[in-house]
């Protein structure tokens, strides 16, 4: 598909699970704290069709008219390096029914793919990212607030290990990032939104009560038929 299905996708209207539409739920937290874990257990245990991930790490902005130089060097755990504008857009589609076309990113360039991904609508969505808690008007559409919190030497050596493994880089090059734009941006951005959230998850994806309260609230929006699902 085309990048210019990003901002003019086709809608098609999809029959929505209840009367009042999905139930938005924002996960955010530090790099490497344990979000994507938390937000793909849940999607997991709750069964097919139920939950809709989005992760806001998709909608950074395009950065296709810069260098692969220029892009490495971007502040990506800045709020302007995000595409509010087309999340929120996406997210008022999904709560109408309709069928989104989201972004895909390729961290291996620091820019968008040019593959897009079918999104449809679920009777739960939960937005994952780093500043999830961030945007005002992000917050208004979200149902319940989530923070995952973890110590920052773990979420460094997450980090470390990660992008190292999956994302090409270097050691070196994580370092610097990490001093230069990834722990103050946390510092400054991220961690001050914890004070928005509903519920405070600490020790990520290894907190399997706090995952089974979630849990319990999923399954619970999702009718009796999901409750029965073990």
């Amino acid at each position: 598909m085309e990048r210019g299905h990003y901002k003019d996708p086709p809608t098609k209207v999809a029959e929505m699970p209840t009367a009042t539409g999905p139930f938005l739920i924002g996960v955010a937290g530090g790099t490497c704290a344990g979000k994507t874990v938390v937000c793909e257990r849940l999607a997991e245990l709750a069964g097919p069709g139920l939950v809709t991930l989005i992760r806001i790490d998709s909608y950074q902005v395009d950065h296709t008219h810069q260098s692969i130089v220029e892009r490495a060097a971007t502040n990506y755990d800045h709020p302007d390096a995000y595409d509010w504008d087309l999340l929120n857009g996406h997210l008022a589609a999904l709560t109408r029914g309709e069928l989104v076309l989201a972004p895909t990113y390729d961290f291996a360039v620091h820019n968008r793919s040019p593959v897009v991904r079918e999104v449809q609508p679920a009777p739960v969505i939960v937005v994952e990212g780093i500043l999830v808690l961030h945007d005002a008007a992000l917050r208004e559409r979200l149902d319940l607030k989530v923070y995952v919190d973890a110590d920052a030497d773990v979420r460094f050596i997450r980090r470390l290990t990660r992008d190292v493994a999956e994302r090409g880089r270097t050691i070196d090059g994580i370092i610097a990032q990490w001093m230069t734009t990834v722990r103050p941006g946390h510092e400054q951005y991220i961690e001050p939104t914890k004070r928005h959230a509903d519920l405070v998850v600490p020790f990520g994806g290894e907190n399997e009560r706090a995952i089974a309260v979630l849990l319990a609230r999923v399954r619970e929006l999702g009718g009796p038929s999901s409750s029965a699902r073990t």
